[in-house]
């Protein structure tokens, strides 16, 4: 498909319902507020297209920013197109979702998250967060540096009540994510988890709640899910 077909069918997809919720969270004009239950019916005509989601997510259009993600070969991602990425993301739908998936499934996932989080950027620095969350939850633990990321739930601990609204989030999510996913470390993050508490985030004009990390990891081990890797980051 071209970016010109893509885009007819965006707007065939438009839902001013979605579109309002969207704008409450931070989306901006223009875009046509695409469910994504929709957005991968057209993920399914194009599969994978590296040139393709370059122009999509170029346009700014929060649509085809996110659908970019979907369809991005994380093979033939540059560091270069990561870091033109991660600088356009404007709201955390693209900065927590779409670039840290396709950051994660690259060769330069571990490196480009390392050095976002050090960003004085919000969302640059809560996609680097986003990203550790999703390198973790796909890498084989063998991959994983153990005393690297236990520095990092430390740091956590140390920063997060004082961090930006968005890195807070993202760093709550971090902690989360090592417990669920490397069972070597769920001790350790539940520990950390509880010492850190409730993390007060701005979530805006929305319903939406931060969640409460012990009790979502308690959830997680009572159910048998711990250290069960995801397939691919993005979804």
């Amino acid at each position: 498909m071209t970016k010109e077909e893509v885009f007819k069918e965006l707007e065939s997809f438009g839902n001013e319902g979605t579109k309002n919720v969207l704008i409450k969270h931070g989306a901006r004009e223009p875009f046509y507020g695409v469910k994504v239950q929709d957005l991968k019916k057209i993920v399914k005509k194009i599969k994978k297209d590296y040139q393709l989601s370059l122009e999509l997510y170029d346009s700014g259009n929060s649509d085809a920013m996110y659908l970019a993600g979907l369809i991005a070969d994380e093979k033939m991602m540059s560091k270069e197109d990561l870091q033109k990425w991660v600088k356009g993301a404007y709201w955390y739908m693209i900065s927590e979702y779409t670039v840290p998936w396709i950051a994660a499934e690259s060769e330069f996932g571990f490196e480009l998250a390392l050095d976002w989080i050090e960003s004085k950027e919000e969302n640059t620095a809560a996609a680097g967060w986003a990203t550790l969350s999703s390198l973790v939850a796909i890498k084989n633990d063998e991959e994983l540096d153990v005393i690297l990321l236990k520095n990092l739930i430390g740091r956590v601990e140390r920063e997060i009540h004082t961090s930006s609204n968005r890195v807070k989030y993202t760093m709550n999510g971090f902690v989360i994510s090592v417990g669920a996913y490397v069972s070597a470390l769920t001790n350790l993050a539940m520990k950390h988890a509880e010492k850190i508490g409730k993390v007060d985030v701005y979530m805006g004009k929305t319903s939406c709640k931060v969640p409460f990390a012990p009790e979502y990891l308690q959830k997680i081990i009572d159910k048998g899910r711990v250290g069960k890797k995801k397939k691919t980051a993005r979804c």
